[in-house]
């Protein structure tokens, strides 16, 4: 219960930025950085449709849509304190997603006792007060709407989220890999206790990391309750989608971190996943819980998921 308790004291001394789950003292200056290098959202000509409800959201409808062409289907979660609006102005799926032909929707979470949104993701994160909101169902029924409206391709539903929506991403590998093909958590792990995860199907997991992270740690620590690290939750999920190799000896490297000379994020994957899925590590070498990222973080991001369907 202390533990417990100075985790809420921290979690609530926090100031939010576009795109953050959370920060400390030790990050100011570069969260500051991001803070005033995140540009604007590049214009799109997408059609925003309104969907009501307790929890209404908004579905960004992209501009070469057509009933007759099945879309792809992504859904962005923010971080705590943060909001589907700020993650979007971090991440920039929108303009990409507008340009692939691919329905789009940055939903917020529901608002703990300080009034922060959050999601109720994994033990670990971020459920500080015990609510029993259930963003699972919340999640699908986003998914079965937008569905039900549109001419969605049910082989290639993605959910990708940073920090506590990265929890929450895996919350959802776990439970609804029937519906989902693949997941991106950018700094949020999976469970734990891997006993909690039981998904029905092998489902394509990519894992984004900082080395350097302060507020979820790359090699694992607790919240609420404990939590994987990086290399801990992709060796969890190998088992799950029954890979038969361990990862990649012969990593490549790419640029995702724009304050970061050079290539220095490591890519790692498994090998022989079962059908036909994929696990992977994007390890970014001193990055911090939100980094600065790349002019084309989202075209490499919204790759990935496209080149994964489900078998």
């Amino acid at each position: 219960m202390r533990r417990l308790l100075a985790t809420i004291v921290t979690i609530t001394m926090i100031v939010a930025i576009p795109g953050t789950a959370f920060s400390n003292a030790a990050s100011t200056n570069s969260q500051a950085s991001i803070a005033k290098s995140t540009p604007k959202v590049a214009s799109t000509k997408a059609k925003v449709v309104n969907f009501p409800g307790s929890r209404p959201f908004k579905l960004q409808v992209p501009s070469l849509y057509s009933k007759s062409n099945p879309a792809p289907l992504i859904i962005a979660l923010h971080g705590y304190t943060s909001s589907g609006a700020d993650t979007e102005k971090y991440l920039k799926l929108g303009p990409v997603a507008d340009a692939r032909g691919i329905l789009y929707v940055a939903p917020d979470g529901s608002l703990d006792n300080n009034g922060l949104q959050f999601w109720n993701a994994t033990p670990a994160c971020c459920n500080f007060y015990g609510s029993k909101v259930d963003d699972e169902a919340y999640i699908m029924s986003i998914i079965n709407s937008v569905s039900k409206k549109y001419s969605v391709d049910q082989k290639r539903i993605y959910v990708v989220g940073h920090s506590n929506g990265g929890f929450m991403s895996h919350h959802m590998a776990c439970s609804d890999s029937d519906r989902i093909a693949a997941i991106a958590s950018f700094a949020g792990a999976t469970y734990k206790d891997q006993s909690m995860c039981k998904p029905s199907q092998p489902i394509t997991v990519l894992q984004i990391w900082g080395t350097a992270d302060e507020t979820i740690a790359y090699l694992g620590g607790a919240l609420v309750a404990p939590y994987p690290g990086a290399a801990e939750t992709i060796a969890d999920w190998a088992k799950l989608d029954k890979c038969s190799a361990k990862p990649n000896t012969s990593p490549t490297k790419i640029n995702i971190e724009s304050s970061i000379p050079g290539n220095e994020t490591t890519v790692s994957d498994y090998f022989g996943c079962a059908n036909k899925t994929t696990v992977e590590l994007w390890s970014v070498a001193g990055g911090h819980h939100v980094p600065t990222l790349a002019s084309d973080f989202a075209t490499k991001l919204v790759n990935f998921l496209l080149a994964h369907p489900k078998a």
